[in-house]
């Protein structure tokens, strides 16, 4: 390890779907953080830590932000709001293709409001043409003074090196919050239900919206060493219910087999992994069920 050693933490906020969790994933190099073509995939803060020899970075990835529909989007809002003070570093980051829209301007007047240095991540440059690429960045120039404008392919990994190199110039002198071989804060099981709910969005894409939970309601190690892993797939209706179950049960079945894959990748053990769907009426509106979920918060 070097003499010095730097760290710190560093939000990345913005709207949905700008790729957030995809940079977080590119970052860490191993699948942390859920990936969905569907906005408003990440419903917690998720640290990511990124270590090598004279560094280490605590990355949160925030919930994008959006203006809320029921409780658990007041409560996501709050959750990436929030950040915004307990860290060293904001990456802000954008969509090249997409371009400019109402819910960035909604973010700036909230990072104009904090002491931190705010960098501006223009994520999906592989996607544009690079005269587009500088019309964007003449355009968020006259919006907010950054501390810098990184243009960036978190699919591709292009400028991702980059990226870190200059974080690491802006961190202080600090301890190693983690061990080595710490990529997350979370716990093994958030980390399987972010597994089997990304898995649920893939598979029923507009069929079913973001009104399913998962919740883990069983692990134990077998004699063999193998892993039973007992899920419960909450939704709010009947027909949900049926979308998710599919015909003679092949919906859940691929849901399991795809999940089942990413949760041996994680926990380096044969897993058997049984799923079933619960109907719980209205439950992103009830701060019960958000609470037993797991989204807790005493503002949302």
């Amino acid at each position: 390890m070097s003499e010095i050693f730097k760290s710190g933490f560093a939000a990345i906020v913005g709207r949905p779907n700008v790729g957030k969790s995809t940079f977080m994933n590119r970052v860490i190099g191993e699948k942390i953080a859920i990936m969905s073509d569907k906005a408003q995939t990440t419903r917690n803060k998720i640290q990511g830590v990124y270590t090598d020899e004279e560094s280490q970075i605590v990355f949160i990835d925030t919930p994008g932000i959006h203006k809320p529909k029921h409780k658990l989007g007041n409560y996501m809002v709050h959750a990436a709001e929030q950040s915004f003070n307990e860290v060293d570093i904001v990456l802000f980051m954008i969509d090249a293709e997409q371009g400019y829209g109402r819910g960035d301007q909604f973010i700036i007047d909230r990072l104009k409001q904090t002491d931190q240095p705010v960098y501006l991540i223009i994520n999906k440059i592989d996607r544009v043409h690079p005269d587009d690429l500088m019309t964007l960045i003449e355009q968020y120039k006259e919006l907010m003074e950054f501390a810098e404008i990184i243009p960036i392919s978190a699919l591709e990994g292009n400028n991702v090196t980059h990226l870190l190199d200059v974080i690491k110039g802006q961190l202080e002198e600090g301890p190693q919050y983690y061990p080595d071989d710490h990529i997350t804060d979370h716990p093994e099981r958030f980390v399987i239900s972010e597994f089997i709910r990304e898995k649920v969005l893939h598979l029923t894409r507009e069929e079913i919206p973001h009104s399913i939970a998962v919740v883990i309601e069983g692990m134990e190690e077998q004699e063999d060493g193998s892993i039973h892993v007992q899920a419960a797939i909450i939704v709010e209706r009947k027909s949900q219910k049926g979308i998710i179950i599919g015909k003679q049960g092949s919906m859940l079945k691929e849901v399991g087999t795809r999940a089942r894959k990413d949760i041996e990748s994680l926990l380096g053990s044969k897993v058997y992994l049984e799923l079933w769907v619960k109907v719980q009426k209205d439950w992103r509106n009830r701060a019960i069920d958000l609470n037993d979920f797991g989204y807790r918060d005493d503002e949302y």
